[in-house]
């Protein structure tokens, strides 16, 4: 198995977010900043790298009809021990903006259709890649958006002031509609390189 073609495939060929445009949630509610998509990049990067080596190793001892309830079993339980985490450790503002977000990892559909379509399938190490390069091009994604929308709603990147003059800052960009906007463009700009 090419391990580097499974992290490529997550960051480029298959990205979760601009080529599958899976979990647009939590691209819409938290990428009004950088910060906050690397945060929840980063948050289900891991809840997907635990829970798809967990899978993997007890794939076969799971029976077939309660395999999704067990899989949303151990995922909620990462997802609490992350929530747990960012509560005690993570900054305050990064806690607060993505407060509900982190919990509704545990019904995110990058990690079940990873979970169903190759940790069920293969072996831990091949899996946790797996994870790995999908989440990497989840977080990768969010922090587009969140660089572009905090750019141009806020004047800022990664809460560093870069134009100081609040009449150039379009407020639609730190809204949902500007995440919309933001996600268009960006895939019609990747279309337009493929080509």
């Amino acid at each position: 198995m090419n391990y580097l073609q499974l992290i490529k495939d997550g960051v480029i060929h298959k990205n979760p977010t601009f080529v599958q445009l899976l979990a647009l949630c939590p691209l819409l509610a938290v990428t009004t900043s950088a910060q906050n998509g690397i945060a929840m990049g980063l948050a289900t990067t891991v809840v997907m790298m635990c829970a798809s080596t967990v899978i993997s190793v007890v794939r076969r001892l799971i029976p077939g009809e309660i395999r999704i309830a067990a899989a949303v079993i151990i995922v909620a339980g990462f997802v609490t021990v992350i929530q747990f985490l960012m509560e005690a450790y993570a900054p305050a503002h990064i806690n607060e903006a993505l407060g509900i977000y982190i919990p509704l990892i545990v019904v995110n559909c990058i990690l079940f259709a990873r979970i169903e379509s190759f940790a069920s399938k293969n072996h831990p190490f091949a899996s946790v890649v797996d994870a790995f390069g999908m989440g990497a091009g989840f977080t990768l994604g969010l922090f587009t958006i969140g660089v572009i929308r905090e750019f141009f709603g806020s004047g800022s990147i990664l809460g560093i002031e870069i134009l100081h003059d609040t009449t150039s800052h379009m407020l639609i960009m730190i809204m949902p509609p500007g995440a919309f906007f933001t996600l268009g463009v960006i895939i019609l700009a990747l279309k337009h390189i493929n080509r």
